[in-house]
This record gives C-alpha cells, structure tokens and sequence, in this order.
C-alpha cells in the first residue's frame, strides 16, 4: 500500500506540469497547420485541401481535383519511412516505475499450465473481490465475480497455517487492431474447450488501466492495481488448479491442457499514458513501452495481429465512435485536418515520437495514428521474435475462417478440432458488424480514400517488406 500510494502521489505531482507541455505543444501544432495554409495562400491546390463542406456537386468538384490528386500521389510514392531502433531499457529502469508490478509477478512460473501461473499466499479479507476496480467501474462484472466467489475458497491450497491461490497471465495476447476483426475472432476463440479469457474481453490494463485511464480524453482516476488485472483471470486459474489436482490425484504429471488468453485491441499501438507518467519532453520518444513490461515477465508468450486495410479501418473507427452528425463530407474534413497535423510533427519530430504523441492522438480529429501498423510491429519485435506473432488480414479471415481458426490454433499449438467442433466455430454469425445506421451512409468520398491511400502506402509498403507479404500492400482494394 505504501509503494502504491508514493507513486500516486508522485504521478500526481508532476502531472501538471506535464499538462502544461502538452499545451505547449498542442499550440505549436496549431499553428504549424495554420502557417501551412497561411503560407499556400490558402489556394486550391494545397495538398490536403478539404472537400468543400458547401458543395454539393461532388462529380465535379472531383473531377477538378485529378491534378491535385496526381501530384500527391507522386510525392508519396517517392516516400520512405525510415524504421530506427529504440533504445531497450533495463529491468532495473522498468522495476523503478513499477515496483508494485515486480513484488507481485515472479521470474518463474509453475510447470502445470502452458499459462504462466504461480501460487500467491492469500491474508485478504473474506471477500476477494469487494475493493476490485474493475467492478467498482463496470457493474456487469458482478455476475462473473459472483461466481468466483462461489469457488474461492475451496480452490486455495492448504500449506500449514498459510493459504494460497493460483494466479496466472495469460498465455497469448490478441494485441490489435481496433476495428480489424478482433471481437469476432475472440468469440470464435471462446467456443475451443481449451481456450480460457479474462472476465471481460478488453481488461486494457498494460495500456490504460494500470496508470488510472478509465476513458480517453477523460481525468484520470486512482490506478488499477495489477491484482485487480489478475482477478480477471480467476476462473480459469481455477480451473487450472481443479485439473491439476485431479491430475495429482491420479499421480499424473501432464500439463492441463487450458490456455489462457486476453484480447485488448490496444495492447499493440496504445502508449498515450507515457507522457503523463514519465519526465520528457512532449516531442520525445517514450522511454518505456507497453512490451517492455509484459517482455519483463513473459519472453515467451504469443502475440496475435489483426489487420485490416489502414484506410478502411479508419472509416470505420470514425463510424463507431462517433457519437452524431456523421457523415462523409465530415469524416473528409477531420481526414484532411489529422493529415496536417501528423506531417506537421513529422517536420519537427521523429516518426515514432509522432505516433506516440499523447498530445497530438489526442488532438486528432480522427484516429489516423493507428494504421501505421509497422511502427508498432517494428517496435514489438525488438523484444520479441517474428516467431511469436500471427498476423493475420481481416480481408482473409472474412473470406476463409475456417482456415483462419486452424491457422490459430496450430500457432498457439492446439489439438485439431473435431468436424463438429470446428462447425460450431466457423458457423457462428460474425460479431461486431457495422450497424444499419452508420451503413446508411456509404462510402467514404473517392478523394478521401486517395488521400489516406497515399498517406498509409510507404507504411504499407514498409509492412509487406518486414512480413514478406504484398497483400499488406492492401493495393488490390484499391484499385489502383
């Protein structure tokens, strides 16, 4: 209590004047993307200039646009994004900042589950679960600690006077990307009978949780200490602790054969909570990611990836969390404004410390810092080997499941399914679709889509080549 509470206060203190940076340098991009149109005259042919929000003519006004169009296209195709490599910090850097994460989490783990488990002593009250936040935060939790409760007590293991519980991480992470699949390929992933989550689908605690971020864009509240995080993996770790002793009791040594899983969309590219925690400058690379945490502890475990065509997923990212007046003549305006302010950055800062610019992702009108899937893989594979991902494209997955959920189970190296099995799989109905209303709309503009095309295609280009694939080109949905 007393390490969490002087980082509390110590997070807090420097908090304001951190704040303060960020308005800084929320000025300074302003009035870069100002100065730029300031500077064109504020003529036509300026390179993300807006589709006219009075017009309604759009043939024609598309049409006159072709030279601007081109023009664009050839300075993108003549882009290349350089990727650098960051600087790793060491344990010793990462147990300063979390201390309360290494006094709880150990270096090994038990050989009785493929999940990294280890027994915890337990002197809590007779309520486990009264002070968690997860359910202080979201009352529908209730039911599912409602029935941890049920087997808690039974589950500890008796050694003298001294009780302990199971704890466990998870074994594999579905780590990204929002609005990529990742809701219909974690439900698919509930129906394997060794497949276990955590209580709720999105913990979101190595990203957001765990420095007290509740909401985006929201005040910050008190942190998610990490045994709320692991409470959501109760049922499971009991479970586990089930199957092993009735394995034990049958003198049998094997591995239970349950996995353990957690699907935050934000896991991947989520690291706007550094700029608030940590004492840099806000045009600075973050000294610590969210990997170099998990790495700390989990060398080993398994990453999967759900892609999806960059200026897709953006559309709609922009359709979902868009509360009203949407519409393709607004989505084309925040499109070009968000254009203007990353290339603003860009002239000032290095690509990475753009796309983990709290500030900046917090000031764009849309979401564009997502799509730039290889920033985010690139720095996930300086820990991590190429082996220990699965990237898969949404565009497959929708086309072939089947061979999808083979392709991930033999990853996290399951049994084969039955038919039958594999039928209740694959036939369910696909979860997450894009609501009626928000289909309504169509389309995005074609000249929004060139923009964005143009934009994401040295990233895509640069994905292709680190995954040695050209369908992350994305280049036959274009048409182009």
């Amino acid at each position: 209590m007393t390490i969490l509470l002087g980082s509390s206060l110590g997070f807090r203190k420097g908090l304001g004047r951190r704040i303060l940076c960020s308005l800084v340098f929320a000025l300074v991009i302003t009035a870069l993307v100002v100065a730029s149109y300031v500077l064109s005259g504020g003529k036509q042919d300026h390179l993300f200039q807006p589709f006219p929000s009075h017009s309604k003519d759009y043939a024609s006004n598309y049409n006159q646009s072709e030279d601007r169009r081109q023009k664009h296209i050839a300075l993108s195709e003549n882009s290349v994004v350089q990727l650098t490599d960051r600087r790793i910090p060491e344990i010793e850097e990462l147990k300063q900042y979390e201390p309360h994460l290494f006094a709880v989490i150990p270096q090994k783990f038990l050989s009785i589950s493929q999940s990294p488990c280890w027994h915890q002593k337990y002197e809590g009250k007779k309520d486990p679960y009264s002070g968690n936040a997860y359910v202080l935060y979201a009352k529908r939790f209730r039911a599912v600690f409602e029935e941890m409760r049920q087997s808690f007590w039974k589950r500890l293991q008796v050694r003298g006077d001294s009780r302990y519980r199971l704890r466990c991480l998870p074994y594999f992470y579905i780590i990204g990307q929002p609005k990529c699949g990742t809701t219909d390929l974690y439900n698919r992933m509930r129906l394997h009978p060794s497949v276990r989550f955590s209580a709720n689908k999105e913990p979101q605690w190595w990203t957001r949780k765990r420095f007290g971020i509740i909401r985006l864009k929201e005040a910050l509240q008190s942190p998610f200490p990490v045994d709320d995080y692991l409470d959501l993996f109760d049922l499971a770790a009991q479970e586990i602790q089930a199957l092993h002793n009735e394995a034990k009791d049958r003198e049998d040594a094997v591995t239970v054969p349950l996995i353990i899983g957690e699907a935050s969309a934000s896991t991947m590219w989520d690291n706007n909570s550094w700029m608030y925690v940590y004492d840099n400058t806000t045009n600075t690379e973050p000294p610590h990611l969210t990997q170099d945490f998990i790495h700390a502890f989990q060398p080993n475990a398994k990453f999967i990836v759900m892609l999806r065509d960059p200026v897709e997923r953006l559309y709609s990212d922009y359709l979902y969390f868009a509360i009203a007046n949407k519409s393709v003549e607004e989505f084309h305006d925040k499109v070009n404004e968000s254009l203007q302010m990353f290339e603003s950055c860009l002239q000032m800062s290095t690509l990475r410390s753009c796309a983990y610019n709290t500030t900046l992702n917090n000031l764009l009108p849309v979401r564009l810092q997502v799509g730039l899937y290889v920033v985010f893989l690139w720095d996930w594979l300086s820990l991590y080997n190429m082996e220990q991902f699965l990237v898969l494209r949404l565009e497959d997955y929708s086309l072939r499941v089947l061979h999808s959920m083979r392709r991930v189970f033999s990853f996290l190296e399951l049994e084969p399914l039955r038919e039958e099995q594999e039928a209740t799989i694959t036939q369910s109905p696909a979860s997450n679709s894009r609501r009626p209303e928000d289909c309504s709309l169509g389309p995005m503009y074609p000249q929004t889509k060139q923009l964005l095309r143009n934009f994401y295609r040295p990233y895509n280009q640069r994905l292709s080549q680190l995954l040695r694939d050209d369908a992350f080109l994305w280049e036959a949905q274009s048409g182009i």
